[in-house]
């Protein structure tokens, strides 16, 4: 079980893994510690059957500003050098830690206050459900800095938003406010200043609350058929679902609805 770092901590809430980014003094910037915890985090969260969800957010009314770049520019290099024979172990880490070359099998639900933007809004689009509070700002501003936004956006952002938006955000690198981040449907949900998390924690339980092995076939199928035909997916969706079916789980679901009561969901 992963402990966190000193620039990411590691929270149970009941079924619920709370990823917070924790290092305000920067907005959060990314740092190697940073990045290593998040990277422990998705990976204890993967092996842990007793986790059944994930919030990720920040520490200090922020989410994540991205990359460090001053201290990129100062030629210091980034916080947490004891970090780096984590990085040669397994050089792909930092973008596992992103949501770049890994997706959690559990739900990720994110709970944005402040600032989110290049790098964070980047982690964002590898996260499942996605709440702000109503001050939050997104936006990729790598362009502005005569950088690519490499932690897949360019790939990504058109998947999940309208085109024409995608390339706005992307070519112009000017900042969104959370409502339109709504609107054009790059979060899900806007709440009052500082019930972000609050409000995932919340969405978080209902998720808890139901069949496990149920909820991970369904969020596989949804991201395993997007890019299929729809013949296609809906030929993976039965291979996915019909399983499901004959568990033990779906048997004690029915019998608890009959029975006027909780179903207890155990995996099987």
């Amino acid at each position: 079980m992963t402990s966190g770092t000193e620039h990411l901590t590691v929270e149970r809430a009941g079924a619920t893994l709370v990823l917070t980014l924790n290092r305000p003094e920067a907005k959060n910037a990314l740092s190697l510690p940073m990045l290593v915890g998040l990277h422990d985090g998705w990976a204890q969260a993967d092996e842990d059957d007793d986790i059944r969800s994930v919030v990720l957010t920040g520490a200090g009314g922020v989410f994540c500003a991205g990359m460090d770049l001053k201290a990129l520019a100062g030629g210091d290099g980034m916080a947490g050098q004891h970090y780096r024979d984590r990085l040669k172990a397994d050089p792909d880490l930092h973008w596992k830690a992103m949501l770049r070359h890994h997706r959690p099998r559990k739900p990720v639900i994110a709970a944005v206050e402040g600032h989110c933007v290049a790098g964070g809004t980047e982690i964002l689009q590898g996260t499942d459900i996605r709440v702000a509070g109503h001050g939050a700002t997104f936006g990729l501003f790598e362009v502005r800095r005569g950088l690519f936004p490499i932690g897949g956006s360019t790939v990504r952002l058109a998947r999940q938003v309208p085109r024409t938006h995608a390339l706005e955000m992307l070519l112009t690198g000017r900042p969104y406010t959370a409502e339109e981040a709504a609107r054009i449907g790059l979060i899900g949900r806007v709440v009052p200043d500082g019930t972000a998390l609050e409000t995932a924690l919340e969405i978080a339980e209902l998720i808890n609350a139901n069949g496990p092995l149920a909820v991970e076939a369904v969020k596989a199928s949804v991201y395993e058929t997007a890019e299929m035909t729809e013949a296609d997916g809906l030929k993976s969706e039965l291979e996915r679902g019909w399983p499901i079916f004959a568990t033990a789980d779906a048997k004690e679901g029915s019998k608890a609805f009959a029975e006027k009561r909780p179903p207890v969901y155990r995996r099987a």
